[in-house]
């Protein structure tokens, strides 16, 4: 690999090419402190994977040693992925030449849009899965209920999540989401922090589609467990995600617009990390309680802890 800058190519947290809001989570904590809290290297988030190039796949593979992704993304927005993928290979189908073009049509492959990181493993855990579709769809009056399970019964699922998310998420915010989030999906939570509690799983690079929602959940979860971590950095490590996708603000606002949701969906709401600390203290105790409920007791919570800490 070409080393013609080494201050740039030194930084763990130097730019991909087509990865964005990536960071090594530890190595933000600690600049932010100005000291040494969190192990570096073993945690990262980001943005989806699916356009990595070929550099920031070896890159992950050679250079992070990336052993597990635990993608958080729901079953639309792997289908969106899946989508565009078709469309960019129809696209690469049309420029080349009559005789290549000629070609028998490639078979569909399941997940084809997701990247594949040679020696890692792959965990798909849907952060806002069937718990939290039935805790969304209990919210709707009966009329837009029945409107809705009409659309996705008849095939037209796409314009059913259009329907709840417009009606139930819009109003509800991300902070409120957040908040759901942690009550419909429990099970879903465990499974995370279930990878995070196993030795062999690090490496680990946790994401969704922006980077910055539910993996923000899932980090907030892991710092606060942590407890050596000022809020101000976990503030500074959430909030980070709003400026790193400034780059692809006009893709996400298409994707976002096309699920029913508005512009403040691309922001980082000031209150989402102190409101979801204080909605954990009232109803858990803290997120000890919270994380003994979901069903990661204490002798995991406590090996994740060690897995944080130099």
């Amino acid at each position: 690999m070409s080393r013609h800058n080494s201050v740039d190519l030194d930084s763990p947290d130097r730019p991909f090419d087509n990865i964005v809001n990536f960071r090594d989570v530890g190595r933000a904590v600690n600049q932010f402190c100005r000291k040494e809290i969190l192990k570096e290297g073993v945690f990262f988030r980001s943005a989806r994977l699916d356009d990595a190039s070929e550099r920031d796949k070896r890159r992950l593979t050679e250079e992070l040693h990336i052993h597990t992704v635990i993608d958080l993304r729901s079953q639309t927005e792997h289908q969106m992925g899946i989508r565009k993928r078709r469309a960019q290979n129809a696209k690469t189908d049309q420029s080349e030449t009559p005789e290549k073009s000629e070609k028998p049509e490639k078979p569909t492959i399941p997940n084809e849009h997701l990247l594949e990181i040679p020696g890692s493993e792959r965990a798909l855990i849907s952060l806002t899965g069937k718990g939290f579709e039935r805790a969304l769809l209990s919210k709707l009056d009966w009329i837009t209920y029945l409107k809705t399970i009409g659309l996705v019964t008849t095939g037209y699922r796409s314009d059913a999540v259009r329907l709840v998310c417009g009606t139930v998420m819009q109003p509800r915010g991300l902070t409120g989401l957040a908040q759901d989030t942690l009550e419909s999906s429990m099970s879903e939570v465990r499974a995370v922090f279930e990878i995070l509690a196993r030795e062999e799983s690090y490496p680990t690079i946790v994401h969704c589609t922006q980077g910055k929602d539910r993996t923000g959940l899932v980090v907030l979860l892991m710092l606060l467990l942590v407890g050596e971590v000022p809020v101000e950095a976990i503030v500074d490590d959430y909030s980070r995600s709003e400026l790193e996708l400034v780059s692809e603000f006009e893709e996400r606002m298409e994707e976002i617009r096309a699920i029913g949701l508005g512009e403040d969906y691309t922001r980082c709401p000031p209150g989402f990390v102190t409101d979801t600390m204080e909605y954990l203290e009232t109803r858990y105790g803290g997120v000890r309680g919270y994380l003994e409920r979901v069903g990661v007791g204490f002798d995991m919570q406590e090996r994740i802890r060690t897995k944080f800490l130099p």
